[in-house]
């Protein structure tokens, strides 16, 4: 998972996995998800992600540990 900002657009792109996109959809005001083509979701694009989230702090927490 990445998160992307373009302070240029004021535009964050959390991308949960790799893949082509096929698809997106406006699910909120400024807010887009971006679909596969089996319909999973690729990723988050945020416009005026600077109004929308704190930028100035991030955290991670509860991540379970990766079973390979």
């Amino acid at each position: 998972m990445t998160f992307e900002y373009y302070p240029d657009t004021d535009t964050l792109y959390i991308a949960l996995r790799t893949g082509t996109g096929a698809d997106a959809a406006e699910v909120a005001p400024d807010v887009v998800l971006d679909y596969d083509e089996a319909g999973d979701v690729l990723g988050i694009t945020v416009e005026h992600a600077s109004e929308r989230a704190d930028l100035g702090s991030f955290s991670v927490t509860k991540i379970p540990a990766l079973v390979a």
